[in-house]
């Protein structure tokens, strides 16, 4: 099991196509730039920049991308589960956002960008046999468990995240600071001003 849902069990190209289509929706929508832009932040602000699988928040002071969004909004997150109960339509409410990008979201922090494990190349000194499975061979490579895949995941999720926020838009910022300032340059109130594969999840 997994929080985000995904599988490898749907052969179904269209429902792909549909799902990978509501992920992007959502990222580029009005709710999903807000949480990217906030997410941002959260991470920055982490002392310690690193990032954990499979929940949100742990005792030790853990937590996964999401997880950091949720303690720095105070967000309550003991209820959404772990890899065995987490429904990421829950969680996407929770947090505001599309079922398919809490979804995605929760899929790359735990699944896809680090390696919890490296293989490494060591050298054996002595004697080795010259038939299977040295074949005189004096490097061998071995798996390790990667001890800097929370900082390697902290990394890897913040530049996930910048690299779909859409740019500012130079003509809109204008305007904004035009209507900040005004004629006279004195300063002027602001005014106040997105599920399964196959399924649409909307996106504003």
């Amino acid at each position: 099991m997994s929080r985000s849902g995904y599988t490898d069990d749907n052969d179904d190209p269209l429902a792909h196509g549909r799902w990978r289509q509501a992920v992007r929706r959502a990222l580029e929508g009005k709710r999903g730039q807000q949480l990217l832009r906030e997410l941002v932040e959260a991470l920055d602000a982490m002392p310690d920049k690193r990032l954990f699988a499979g929940s949100f928040a742990t005792a030790a002071g853990e937590f996964c991308t999401l997880g950091v969004l949720g303690a720095k909004r105070g967000t309550k997150m003991d209820d959404l589960g772990s890899e065995d109960t987490c429904d990421p339509a829950q969680v996407g409410k929770r947090f505001g956002i599309a079922r398919a990008m809490a979804a995605e979201i929760m899929y790359m922090n735990d699944e896809y960008v680090v390696d919890e494990w490296k293989w490494v190349d060591v050298e054996i000194c002595g004697p080795v046999r010259p038939y299977k499975p040295d074949w005189g061979r004096h490097v061998r490579s071995v798996r390790l468990p990667n001890e800097n895949h929370p900082s390697e995941r902290w990394q890897r999720m913040r530049a996930w995240a910048v690299a779909h926020l859409k740019p500012a838009d130079p003509d809109a910022a204008s305007s904004r600071e035009a209507g900040r300032t005004g004629n006279g340059g004195e300063a002027l109130t602001p005014s106040k001003d997105e599920q399964s594969p196959g399924c649409s999840d909307g996106a504003d």
